[in-house]
Parts: structure tokens; sequence; C-alpha cells
């Protein structure tokens, strides 16, 4: 008999101050469950959400006396290693051990799944979908990696929602699993937004890379959809239409214009309707989301009714603070393509303003000699254009040290700045004139500890 979330009630997740694993563990917990983790290391958010649902370890660590025979399942985050003293315990116990999407999988069998995969954009694709949805009062349930306006967790799963809404991550599933996460989802709508090389460390080659994503394509099954970016050359190598039992729809950017700084897209009928998010890349994301909702009977005046108020997911090109003549944004942006797209776009929404664009180099790719040419001329929008490393994360990923002009030469950009001093990043930005110049920040880290607010205060004022 199929698992669901109601009868898997004694669940112990290892690695649970992840960011979706902790939202994991808050799911199930609401719907009462017995919940239990452990973390060698747990940050806030995590630290204080699992706090005050009485969730939180006593102690930070891995502790095999946790895992017993009476558990119903063991769930593994990503984080964990293959011989954690906790996931050896489960294995020698013969208990249920699902990785997050093995179990997410399980728990919604009896779901139509719909799976957001690409490089780019499927988390606000995804954050679209489910905006939508809600604003129309549909039920669903949903997987999203990254935590948006209006909804508590991250996670949810019920037993009684029809449909299922999953970013699709096409990172390795667990420690002890190596297929990519949206192999596992087995969707009945699928999206690829965009296919750019990323992950050196697990897929070595751009081919292999690929790969995976045309694994993805033909796993759509018989009367399945397959949505995709039409216009991205590696998408049309992987989505060729192969099953005449499949339903492929191909989409662009959707039509619109641009005036003072506002973005408003062109309908059908020739109504303008004004949209908080802007960018190509955006653009692309609004019209993979029309389709998917199209399958699911949101006609199209209903899509933009509810897309009016959609300020977009967090930490992707989110406005930190506006002035009369400066705006300051943020943006998870770290991939060479992510980072072109976001700083062509910000600036192509203000482009009578000067643009101060900042980028924290913190993933592994990011920082790997053998990857850094995939970001040659990716950096060319911004008229002030900084990239912030610190030489102390390469010793913690074991990579080789970083000169600065190394950096300067892969970017390919004669006059950028680079930084490996955060104070000294701060105090270059703070020197920056800031009448009629705007401000952008991009990393999946933090600048380390860089304090945005303060800076974002001084550059509005």
């Amino acid at each position: 008999m199929a698992a669901t979330p109601s009868s898997l009630q004694r669940l112990h997740l290892i690695a649970t101050g992840g960011s979706i694993m902790h939202n994991l563990a808050l799911a199930l917990h609401q719907r009462g469950a017995q919940v239990t983790g452990s973390d060698d290391e747990i940050f806030e958010p995590a630290k204080s959400r699992l706090a005050a649902a009485g969730l939180l370890p006593a102690a930070e660590g891995w502790f095999p006396e946790k895992i017993t025979q009476d558990l119903d399942a063991v769930i593994v985050g990503m984080h964990a290693r293959p011989d954690n003293p906790e996931l050896l315990r489960a294995q020698e116990l013969g208990l249920r051990v699902y990785s997050f999407p093995e179990f997410i999988y399980e728990a919604s069998r009896d779901k139509q799944r719909i799976v957001i995969g690409g490089s780019h954009g499927k988390t606000s694709i995804t954050s679209l979908i489910l905006h939508v949805l809600r604003h129309w009062g549909r039920k669903f349930d949903y997987a999203v990696g990254a935590q948006l306006e209006g909804f508590d967790l991250m996670v949810q799963l019920t037993d009684d929602a029809p449909i299922i809404i999953i970013e699709g991550d096409e990172y390795l599933s667990s420690p002890i699993d190596r297929r990519p996460k949206f192999h596992l989802y087995q969707h009945h709508i699928g999206v690829i937004s965009g296919i750019s090389w990323d992950h050196i460390n697990v897929f070595p080659t751009e081919e292999v890379y690929r790969e995976q994503f045309r694994i993805f394509a033909e796993m759509t099954p018989k009367a399945g959809v397959l949505i995709y970016d039409q216009d991205d050359e590696q998408v049309q190598l992987v989505t060729v239409p192969s099953s005449p039992d499949v339903k492929y729809i191909g989409y662009g950017p959707h039509e619109h214009v641009i005036r003072d700084g506002k973005t408003y897209l062109l309908t059908k009928k020739d109504e303008e309707v004004p949209v908080q998010v802007f960018g190509a890349h955006n653009l692309r994301n609004i019209s993979a989301a029309k389709e998917v909702c199209k399958q699911l009977g949101i006609k199209g005046k209903e899509f933009y009714e509810a897309l009016a108020t959609f300020k977009g997911a967090a930490r992707r090109l989110e406005k930190v603070r506006e002035g009369a003549d400066s705006v300051v944004y943020k943006d998870f942006a770290h991939a060479p393509s992510k980072l072109k797209a976001t700083a062509t776009a910000f600036k192509n929404q203000y482009p009578e303003r000067r643009l101060v664009a900042c980028l924290e180099l913190h993933t592994f790719s990011s920082l790997n000699p053998a990857f850094l040419p995939q970001y040659a001329h990716t950096f060319d929008a911004p008229d002030v254009a900084v990239v912030y490393f610190n030489p102390h994360v390469l010793e913690h990923k074991r990579l080789p040290p970083l000169p600065p002009e190394a950096v300067q030469q892969a970017f390919q950009r004669p006059d950028l700045r680079v930084f490996t001093d955060s104070q000294e990043l701060a105090a270059f930005l703070h020197a920056q004139s800031w009448q009629n110049a705007n401000l952008l920040m991009m990393s999946s880290g933090t600048f380390d500890g860089l304090d945005l607010n303060q800076l974002a205060a001084a550059v509005t004022t």
C-alpha cells in the first residue's frame, strides 16, 4: 500500500535544519505526525521555526539512539553524508529510508503532479502558479524552494488536494541516491524553463548536465504535457517531440511594454496588465506559469487578474528599498545565466539610471577555476560591476586559491572590481554617488554579514 502523510505517523528527519527539510518537518507536524530530527548545524530561520513548534533537537549532532524500530520511516536530507551514524543505524534496522523527493512522491501518488524544472526560473514559475491557484481558491499541495508571501511553509501535504505543484531541482536526491530530484517525482505535467550548465561538482560536463533534462523530458507519460522554453537552444536539444501521446507546448516571453520603470503585459484583447515583476526572464516565467494554469483550467482573464497582486518569490529580484531617484534590489542569482538575465533586466527596466551591481561567488561551481570561464560577458550590463568572494570559503570547499586577476579575466571585463573583504566592499559602495543610480546585490549567500538594510538606507536617502 502506498505511503501517505496520514499513514506515516512516526518520522525522523536526518538533516532537519535544511531549508526545505525543516519546512517538511513543520508540515508533517501540522498534520499531527510525531516528528523528530537531528542536524549538526541549524541556522536561522530554521532554528526559531523548529523551536516554536517544539521540534528543535535538544543538541546539535547525530544520535543513532534516536533511530528505533518503532519509526515508520526516516527521511534523509542532502546535507547528511553516506556514513551518517543515524543513516547507518536506520539501514541496519531495515527501516524505510526516503530522500526528500522520494517522500514527496510517495505522499502524492494519488495526485496530479506538476513538476517545474530548469536551471533558472523554476522557483518563480512555481511561485506564480501557487499564487494564481490560491487566488481562485483551488485546493493544492506544494513543495517550493523559497518562502512565499502569504504561505507559512514551503511544503504542504494533505490527503484531499487533487494536485501538487513541485519545484523540480536537478541536484542530487540524497547522499545515498545520486539521481536528480526531478527524476523521482514522476510528473504528469512537466516544465523545462531553460538549461544552463551548473553543479560542476556533480555534472562534470555540459553534456552530462543536459542529459538529466533529456531523461526528465522522456519521463513525460502518455497523455502527459511537457511545457518548455522554445527559444533556449539547450532546451531544444532535449524536448524534440518524440511521443505522439505527449502534448508539447513551447513558450516565449510574454508581450509587454515598459513605461517609467513599470512593466505592463499586453493581452490578446490589447489590454495592459500592470505587473510587479520585470525582466525578460520573468516575462518567460509568466508565460510558462500561464501555460500550466491553462492545463489546470485557469482561463487567461483569471490568470491576469491573479497575477496583478504577485510580488515575486523571496530573494528573486526582491526590492529592498526605494528612494526618489534610486532603488535597491537583492537577488538569489549566482549561476552565469541567472546573473546575465538579472543584471540585464535591471538595466533595461531603468535605462536612464546608472547601475551598480555586485555578485558574490559563493557556490562550488562559481568558485571553481574550471567553471569560471562560463561567466565571460555575463556581467556586461551594469555600469559598475563588482565581484566579491571570501577566500575562507575556498578553503572550506577544498578549492585552490583564486587570484582576483583570474576572476577579472574569466568575466572578460577589464574594469571589473574584485573584493575579498566585505568591509572594503561596503566602504566602496558607500563611497559611490547614488544620485540617479540603482544598486543590485546578487548572491546565494550573505556577503559575509554585510548589512544590506543599512546600505540600502544610505543609497536611497
